[in-house]
């Protein structure tokens, strides 16, 4: 996820070809909405038929191999499908307008895979016994899940996930240009939403082994993540974002509690 706005060209061709990329667009975004909503409960262990934690343990290497893949199929196909190069010869197939529709459809889809082929690993590192306790660090956990989904509204929550996109082709207004913007947790941390998913991921109750390898290996993307973004914006906004990099921290806002 990035400060930067994703935005797209409009669709040559009939209203009906422009409203059919509206709806491809607008299901892509409800499947991300419900995969989001299930990413809570699969991580909390809550609500879901399927958890992080639930279902028969496999043996610990094959456990942790297929794990370990679908790991790596998430970040890879996260990581390249938001590269410029990727998007400059993925947009020679798929039109401008629906191509961070089609990126959202495919993340989602590679977080449903994880969700169906995860293998629990059930050791057990650290868990809470008092209740009150248990609820307060579940609570600081859908913290996080907050911070990062108020996070894409402070950046254009709708233009992040693709509807902008598909509702300027429809209607053919002018897509905003890329512009550079800083609001609320922004001027704390560089990355809030993935402040927000460490959050989520290591505030736990009961932490067992497969938790750990999603919440480590998730963690350890993110940094990979980051870097790769921030060259991007670096190309993009050029010193205004190294400006801003040297004033804001990038995941824990100690540049700023310094100064306070």
């Amino acid at each position: 996820m990035t400060e930067m706005q994703a935005t797209g060209a409009a669709l040559p061709g009939s209203k009906l070809s422009r409203l059919a990329a509206f709806v491809y667009g607008l299901a892509c975004y409800l499947v991300f909405f419900v995969t989001f909503l299930y990413s809570v409960g699969f991580v909390a262990n809550l609500v879901v038929p399927k958890t992080i934690d639930s279902g028969p343990a496999a043996p610990v290497v094959e456990a942790l191999v297929i794990n370990l893949l679908l790991l790596t199929l998430f970040a890879v196909q996260h990581s390249v499908m938001a590269r410029k190069p990727f998007k400059q010869w993925w947009t020679q197939y798929v039109p401008k307008s629906i191509e961070r529709s089609t990126y959202v459809l495919f993340a989602s889809l590679a977080l449903v895979l994880l969700f169906w082929q995860w293998r629990p690993m059930p050791g057990i590192l650290w868990h809470i016994e008092e209740p009150e306790m248990a609820a307060a660090v579940l609570g600081v956990s859908f913290v996080g899940w907050l911070i990062v989904l108020t996070s894409t509204f402070l950046i254009n929550h709708f233009e992040l996930f693709g509807l902008n996109q598909v509702a300027n082709n429809l209607t053919g207004a002018e897509a905003a240009p890329f512009r550079f913007k800083t609001p609320l947790y922004y001027k704390f941390v560089r990355h809030p939403i993935y402040l927000g998913f460490v959050i989520a991921f290591w505030a736990a109750p009961t932490m067992s082994v497969g938790h750990l390898l999603f919440a480590a290996v998730t963690t350890a993307y993110i940094f990979v993540g980051i870097f790769f973004e921030e060259r991007d914006l670096i190309e993009t906004f050029g010193d205004e974002y190294r400006r801003y990099r040297k004033r804001v921290s990038m995941l824990v806002p100690w540049r700023f509690l310094t100064k306070g």
